[in-house]
């Protein structure tokens, strides 16, 4: 017996869409800045690159936030514990409907390769690209013995950093959008994710999970 359960909470939400939509936007305009294609132009890429930017790390300190004030950072330790099942589930036993190896709860909404991989996500690539893209930004060429911003004798480190990020990025989203379809169906976890609700067997539900329908 399954039982529709609130376990994304509206901030969570309202941050994993912000999140997407500004990754996406950033990563057509900084593939334009580097010439793949034109849409906005030169100009306007990099002026929206970098208005998105700001956005991005302004999202990022309220999320950070929230994270530490509501809890939510537990979600993200590290397991070692069904890592090999859940390996050897995505990699065969999707494939030939096998069971799921770990069970999600709104204490535990993660699977441990989830776990590793948004850790290493948000500790990881994330600082690197917001690093690297705040030296691109402020970045400026020695002018008449004066170094007007940051004394870097080069940009090509900064640039190689901050592009192969992006790679990772890109490549983090197509395998994202690829286990958003692994669900019970192909749009239940997405539909989880627009409505706060998913679908949880009765036994799986520990005390006092729908507690976040009210402590938003």
């Amino acid at each position: 017996m399954k039982q529709a359960v609130y376990i994304y909470r509206s901030f969570e939400r309202f941050w994993h869409w912000m999140q997407a939509i500004l990754i996406f936007f950033l990563a057509m305009t900084g593939f334009e800045i580097h010439g793949s294609f034109s849409f906005f132009g030169y100009q306007n890429a990099v002026k929206y690159h970098n208005t998105a930017a700001y956005l991005f790390i302004v999202l990022i300190v309220f999320a950070i936030f929230w994270h530490f004030s509501t809890g939510e950072w537990k979600q993200y330790l590290p397991t070692l514990k069904n890592l090999r099942a859940q390996i050897d589930y995505y990699l065969l036993g999707i494939f030939k409907n096998a069971p799921h190896p770990t069970k999600k709860t709104v204490l535990s909404k993660l699977n441990p390769l989830q776990k590793l991989t948004y850790l290493g996500f948000k500790l990881l690539v994330i600082p690197v690209m917001v690093a690297s893209g705040l030296l691109y930004m402020f970045y400026r060429y020695p002018q008449e013995g004066v170094i007007e911003g940051l004394n870097i004798k080069s940009i090509e480190a900064i640039a190689l950093f901050h592009t192969a990020g992006a790679y990772i990025l890109i490549a983090f989203i197509i395998a994202h959008l690829y286990l958003i379809t692994t669900g019970e169906t192909l749009t239940s976890n997405l539909k989880a994710m627009v409505t706060g609700y998913e679908e949880l067997e009765k036994n799986e539900i520990k005390e006092g999970s729908t507690e976040g329908v009210e402590n938003e």
